[in-house]
């Protein structure tokens, strides 16, 4: 039987480059909640961007926390702050996250966690989207999938190419502010895709709760790339 895509990520591990400048034992990392559990993020504050910044910068200052994480396989309350996750009327809205989200300040350097190319990137502009985004192809032990990168800066995007080679440890972008990211706090939302299809510079980071074991089979958790999730406190 081959091996899972899974299987040979991890046995890949030891050579991935940190994705984002996290320093294993000496920086603190946080679990965020964005969830309807999550009594703090009211109404209000998802739905003004500055409020949510505030919000997201006081939960990490108050911990001392470099990065927030999280998100993978979470069904969220945020995404009713834009209208591009609703449906026609009385059909399933997107909740569902297929990414993991890592929350810091605006400018953290974005780095390739291996070689690859670039597959496409675009202006996901939006509101509530990914803004500049740009997705990677790469090979493993005979195997291609991809990886994607949204809510960085402008200039992250103006000098690329289709096809152009990225090197492992690559500096690929960095996390852009509200204004040119989708209206976000700032962050990166990194996914791994399997079969990305016909998608170019974009790729539902958001799925329907009754779509949630096709696109989970398809977009595995990005953690066996990331190797962060051990170092929540």
């Amino acid at each position: 039987m081959p091996p899972t895509s899974q299987q040979v990520i991890h046995r890949n591990q030891s050579f991935f480059y940190p994705v984002v400048p996290f320093k294993k034992g000496v920086d603190r990392l946080k679990l965020m909640d964005f969830t309807e559990n999550n009594s703090e993020l009211t109404t209000d504050i998802i739905e003004n961007t500055n409020s949510f910044s505030e919000y997201i910068d006081r939960t990490l200052s108050i911990g001392n926390y470099k990065f927030g994480i999280g998100g993978y396989n979470e069904l969220r309350t945020v995404y009713s702050r834009s209208a591009l996750f609703n449906s026609k009327p009385g059909d399933e809205p997107r909740r569902l996250h297929l990414g993991t989200d890592i929350w810091g300040k605006t400018g953290t350097p974005v780095s390739a966690f291996m070689g690859g190319m670039v597959h496409s990137f675009a202006n996901n502009d939006q509101f509530g989207d990914y803004g500049p985004t740009i997705v990677l192809v790469h090979q493993l032990e005979g195997m291609a999938f991809y990886t994607l990168y949204g809510h960085l800066g402008i200039a992250d995007i103006a000098n690329k190419t289709e096809g152009q080679y990225i090197s492992r440890a690559e500096k690929i972008g960095h996390f852009g502010e509200p204004r040119e990211n989708g209206q976000w706090p700032s962050h990166l939302h990194f996914q791994v895709i399997m079969d990305i299809g016909m998608y170019e510079g974009d790729y539902p980071g958001v799925c329907k709760f009754s779509e949630r074991q096709h696109f989970l089979a398809n977009c595995p958790d990005p953690d066996s790339i990331l190797q962060l999730n051990s170092y929540i406190s």
